[in-house]
C-alpha cells in the first residue's frame, strides 16, 4: 500500500461492502468508505471527506478489477449521486445487496450467520435499466434540472437518466427550465400517461405542469388514483410482488381484523380486504391526503380508513389478528414496535426500505416476544444500493 503523505491519493486494497454503497478499506489505520470501487480490488482512491474516526474516498483508478466490474453503462456515472452500481454486474449487485442484509441483520439484529444464511436479495423482473417510474429532478437557481451528487448540495445537469422509464426519458423536462421550482418530478403511471410536476421546497405540495393531475396505478383489478407526488413503488413489479408477498406470509383468514399502518393508497389494505372478506375488517392508517386512500378504499369490502399519523390512531385501533406495516427509512422505532406488540396480533410484516431499520426493531420485536419466522428481499432498485425486505414477526405462544 502507497499513499501520498498529506495528499489525497491513496492506494487501497478494497474489503467488503458496506451498507450505503460504499466499500470498506485501509490505510494506516484509518477506515476508509469508498464508493465506485469492488470488494478484492486494487484502487487508487481519492479522499473527499475526512471525519475524525473515518475517512470518505472515490475510486479514480482500478488497477486491480473485480470480475463483476462491468462498464457503466451511464456517462454521468460517478458524478450523479442517483446510482451507486453502475459499475457492478447484475449478479455482483445482488451478491453486495445480499451481503449488506446479513450484515445488518447480524450486527443490528443479533441474528447468528446461520439465522442469515439462506436470506437472498432477488432481482424483480426487468433487468437494470428504463425500469424507473418515478423520477425527480433537483433544480438551480436559474431553473436547470439535474441530479445531486452523492451527500452534497451540488446539481449534476443531466441530458437523460438510463434507469428512468422510457416514456419519462421522451418528455422535454430536461431539456427545459423551471424558474422558481426547487424541483421537477415525472411520473410515468400504469397506464401508460406521464405526469410533470414542480416543487417550490421538498415540502411543499406538487404543482402539476402537464399531463393527468392523479395518476393510476393498479393491483389487477384494482385500481389506484393518487396524486403525482404522492407515494407509490417505483419499480413496476414491485407493488405487486410486495403484495403477494405480504399477503402469503401473514396468511390471513376469513374473518379477521387486520392493521394496515403507513397504508399509502392502499396497496395491502386491498390485498389483505380479499382474503380476509366481508366479515371481517381491515383498517388502513394513512397521514398523506396525495395518496387519496379513502377515496381509493371506498368501495373495497372490509376496509376503512384512519386519516391519521400511525402514533396518533394505534391507541385507537381495534384488536388486530394480523398486521402490516411499511414505515418510512428511519423504520418503526421502539415505541410503535412495543404498542403493536401490546396488542399482540398473531403475525406481523413489516415492508423496510433499509436493512439497518429493519434490524433495529427486529430486535425490539424480539425483547417482546415475537420470533422472526420469515424473510424476502427484492432489489426494486436496480443500479442503487438500496433493496426491499418482507419480513414476518410471529407471536411466541
Amino acid at each position: 500500500m502507497g499513499r501520498q503523505i498529506g495528499g489525497t491519493l491513496v492506494i487501497v486494497d478494497v474489503g467488503p461492502v458496506a451498507h450505503g454503497g460504499h466499500c470498506v478499506a485501509r490505510a494506516d489505520g484509518v477506515v476508509i468508505f469508498v464508493r465506485h470501487a469492488l470488494p478484492g480490488e486494487r484502487v487508487r482512491i481519492e479522499v473527499t471527506d475526512r471525519k475524525k474516526t473515518y475517512w470518505l474516498a472515490d475510486a479514480v483508478e482500478i488497477l486491480t478489477p473485480s470480475p463483476d466490474r462491468v462498464e457503466a453503462p451511464c456517462r454521468f456515472a460517478g458524478l450523479c449521486g442517483g446510482c451507486d452500481f453502475q459499475h457492478v454486474s447484475a449478479e455482483g449487485q445482488l451478491s453486495l445487496k445480499t451481503t449488506v442484509l446479513r450484515e445488518q441483520l447480524t450486527r443490528l439484529g443479533g441474528l447468528s450467520e446461520s439465522d442469515v444464511a439462506g436470506f437472498e436479495v432477488e432481482a424483480l423482473p426487468g433487468g437494470l435499466l428504463d425500469w424507473r417510474t418515478r423520477v425527480q429532478y433537483a433544480v438551480t437557481r436559474d431553473g436547470r434540472p439535474g441530479l445531486r451528487m452523492h451527500h452534497s448540495h451540488d446539481i449534476v445537469h443531466i441530458d437523460e437518466c438510463v434507469i428512468a422509464d422510457p416514456k419519462i426519458r421522451a418528455t422535454d423536462t430536461l431539456d427545459r427550465t423551471w424558474p422558481g421550482s426547487s424541483h421537477v418530478g415525472v411520473v410515468a403511471g400504469d397506464n401508460g400517461e406521464v405526469s410533470v410536476y414542480t416543487q417550490r421546497g421538498r415540502q411543499k405540495r406538487g404543482i402539476v405542469k402537464s399531463g393527468p393531475k392523479t395518476v393510476v396505478e393498479s393491483l389487477p383489478p384494482h385500481q389506484f388514483h393518487i396524486d403525482a407526488d404522492a407515494f407509490w413503488q417505483v419499480h413496476p413489479a414491485a407493488a405487486g410482488i410486495l403484495a403477494a408477498t405480504v399477503t402469503g406470509m401473514l396468511g390471513p383468514l376469513p374473518g379477521e381484523t387486520a392493521w394496515d399502518l403507513y397504508a399509502g393508497a392502499g396497496l395491502f389494505t386491498v390485498a389483505l380486504a380479499e382474503a380476509i372478506g366481508d366479515h371481517g375488517a381491515v383498517v388502513a392508517v394513512e397521514s398523506d391526503p396525495r395518496c387519496r386512500a379513502e377515496e381509493n378504499l371506498a368501495k373495497v369490502p372490509g376496509a376503512s380508513v384512519m386519516t391519521s399519523t400511525v402514533q396518533s390512531a394505534i391507541d385507537r385501533l381495534p384488536k388486530p389478528d394480523v398486521v402490516v406495516m411499511d414505515p418510512p427509512r428511519s423504520g418503526a422505532g421502539k415505541e410503535l414496535v412495543a404498542a403493536i406488540a401490546a396488542a399482540r396480533p398473531r403475525s406481523v410484516v413489516y415492508v423496510a426500505c433499509d436493512p439497518a431499520a429493519l434490524a433495529r426493531d427486529l430486535r425490539e420485536f424480539a425483547g417482546l416476544g415475537y420470533r422472526l419466522a420469515d424473510l424476502a428481499s427484492f432489489d426494486a432498485f436496480p443500479m442503487t444500493h438500496h433493496f426491499e425486505t418482507v419480513a414476518q414477526f410471529d407471536r411466541v405462544s
